[in-house]
């Protein structure tokens, strides 16, 4: 495989040159480095949570839906995680289906009922 910038150094320095792209604002060319950084370490959380949310406002719904369940089945009690999904299915016009994660969210973050 040929070596890109997306694909260049450590998880680390991949990690924070993401960020500085998400900060930026970039946020195709962040989810770009944190695609390969999920499938390098799948395990991991805050990649997949940081490249859920670069899908998300990059208008990318479906693969920040994608992302954030996957999320959530590997730590269910990911806050964020919930309110974003929640967030994530409103803006696909799935307010039905978004009402659950945002109550959940709400619940564990002691929020008052969003709905």
């Amino acid at each position: 495989m040929t070596e890109t910038y997306y694909t260049h150094g450590s998880p680390a320095e991949r990690w924070d040159r993401a960020g500085l792209f998400f900060d930026a604002k970039d946020y195709i060319t962040a989810a770009h480095i944190l695609e390969g950084l999920v499938d390098e370490v799948p395990e991991q959380v805050a990649p997949r949570l940081l490249l859920a949310r670069a899908y998300y406002h990059s208008a990318q719904l479906w693969r920040a839906e994608t992302e954030l369940r996957a999320v959530l089945e590997r730590d269910p009690v990911e806050s964020y995680a919930q309110l974003m999904l929640g967030r994530t299915l409103q803006r696909q016009g799935r307010a039905e289906e978004a009402t659950r994660y945002l109550r959940i969210a709400a619940a564990m973050t002691g929020e008052a009922d969003p709905i």
